[in-house]
């Protein structure tokens, strides 16, 4: 399917869904919304996809909402680009494949929330995240949910607070991003990531990745009642049984993926 503000392609069990308008430094317009909401839609059902990168094309990842859209519009029009961009954010966490950002040059706003709502984050040197809302009159409250869930109060509140950015670096010791490399090992350090975590099982990752979700925000005992009950179903899987099989006898596993 040809889409007019994101390109999408795959490589083995790898799926890329690129944000593609570099022009508007790859601001979220209601047409790219709605064009990752059809991609991520079709990647949840599709066997063959172990792992989604979301990148990005041009020198910067995303600048967040694309503010042209959301001069002189109603409360009607603005409800209805905070759901669908929403329903995007909420399909990261609820797709079973893990999903990486690349991000490179400004994450800002909903691109800084694009960025921290996915599982993980590979960030090139230079890169900078913000939520600069504040200095605009338009309190990031969108963005806050995904940036305190990842590197908690102090810190959210403070780049809520200044709108400040906060280079890579700095984003790695709070916990918003994963890995920090070279610009020119960008794509091969994500690529790289990517294809160790699609040697697990599909069946295996997203089973663990609605569990993370599941647990994360749970109260310990709860949390811990929830994962002895799940692991004790992932034991019953075929994909345990050929797993612990392969470790016993040192082999490598050939998944059935269920």
């Amino acid at each position: 399917m040809a889409y007019e503000e994101i390109l999408f392609s795959t490589e083995g069990s790898i799926a890329y869904l690129t944000l593609n308008n570099p022009s508007k430094i790859n601001a979220l317009s209601k047409k790219m919304i709605a064009e990752m909401i059809q991609v991520l839609g079709e990647v949840a059902v599709d066997e063959t996809i172990k792992v989604v990168v979301i990148r990005a094309a041009g020198s910067h990842f995303c600048a967040g909402h694309y503010m042209a859209e959301m001069v002189d519009g109603g409360v009607k029009e603005y409800k209805f680009i905070f759901d669908q961009c929403t329903r995007m954010m909420q399909m990261i966490h609820e797709i079973p494949q893990p999903v990486i950002a690349q991000v490179q040059g400004i994450a800002t706003a909903a691109g800084c929330q694009l960025a921290a709502w996915c599982d993980l984050v590979v960030a090139e040197e230079g890169a900078r995240f913000a939520t600069p809302g504040v200095k605009i009159g338009l309190f990031c409250t969108t963005p806050m949910v995904a940036i305190t869930r990842a590197i908690g109060r102090k810190a959210a509140m403070e780049m809520l607070l200044t709108g400040r950015f906060v280079p890579a670096a700095e984003a790695r010791l709070l916990g918003l991003i994963n890995r920090v490399v070279p610009l020119e090992r960008l794509e091969a350090e994500t690529t790289e990531l990517a294809g160790q975590i699609a040697e697990a099982s599909r069946f295996v990752l997203a089973f663990g990745k609605q569990g993370f979700y599941a647990q994360v925000d749970q109260p310990d005992n709860s949390a811990l009642h929830y994962a002895k009950h799940t692991i004790t179903l992932n034991m019953g899987a075929e994909d345990a049984r050929i797993g612990i099989g392969a470790f016993l006898n040192k082999e490598e596993p050939v998944w059935k993926n269920r």
